[in-house]
């Protein structure tokens, strides 16, 4: 997991841009004006997700269109399965303990 990709994510404006992104590819000019940033503040935080790999860029006539990649985020979610069956399995076992604890609470009735 590369340390860019979460530290690209980090800012709250690149997050935003992440979930509008995610409903389809979005020329610069519609992200800023959906988000109320002016175009050159959207323009650097798509160069940022840019350089971090997260979304790529097609110019079309006199627009960029900006577009996820999703080679990024499936790495993410690779990485963070370790930890979601480390928790599970936490849980499961939390689980198996308070049934345990509640039969012996109704034995002891």
């Amino acid at each position: 997991m590369n340390v860019t990709t979460f530290s690209a994510l980090a800012e709250p404006n690149r997050l935003d841009i992440i979930q509008l992104l995610c409903d389809g590819p979005m020329p610069v000019g519609e992200i800023a004006d959906r988000l109320e940033l002016n175009q050159p503040q959207t323009s650097k935080h798509l160069r940022v997700l840019s350089d971090a790999g997260l979304v790529e860029v097609q110019p079309v006539a006199n627009k960029r269109i900006y577009k996820l990649r999703p080679q990024p985020f499936q790495e993410m979610d690779s990485w963070l399965d370790s930890y979601r069956r480390m928790w599970e399995e936490r849980f499961d076992n939390l689980d198996a303990y308070l049934r345990k604890l509640q039969q012996q609470q109704n034995q002891d009735r």
